[in-house]
């Protein structure tokens, strides 16, 4: 931007601003008209915000219940699951525990076979 387009801009600024202050001062209406003009918007303006500041509380507020809600439903479901991957996990556990006791079972029975096929040859040879 040229130094002449910022002046530009600048002077309608100030004028604009003049014009303001002179609109108010040569107002038809008294100074006490003006101020009370001034202080009505300045009310109606921070009724606006301030309910504009309550309705953002509340949607927030609702948005805050709705999450925890949301984080405790998940909590259940994630917890439900977690009782129920366990259940799975002791159960694996306990058919292994068989399985593992099931072959121990055999392997002695095979070996006490072997024993006693051994002794029977031995004895036979012996005989």
């Amino acid at each position: 931007m040229s130094e002449k387009s910022s002046d530009l801009l600048k002077g309608l600024f100030i004028g604009g601003l003049i014009g303001v202050v002179l609109g108010v001062l040569f107002a038809p209406k008294s100074g006490k008209e003006t101020r009370d003009d001034i202080i009505r918007k300045t009310d109606e303006f921070l009724d606006q915000a301030k309910e504009g500041y309550e309705n953002a509380m509340e949607k927030g507020k609702a948005i805050c219940e709705t999450t925890v809600k949301h984080l405790k439903d998940l909590e259940i479901s994630a917890k439900e699951k977690m009782e129920e991957v366990e259940g799975q996990i002791n159960e694996f556990a306990q058919q292994g525990a068989e399985v593992v006791e099931d072959n121990k079972s055999r392997l002695r029975k095979a070996i006490d076979a072997g024993l006693e096929a051994y002794k029977d040859e031995s004895i036979k040879k012996a005989i």
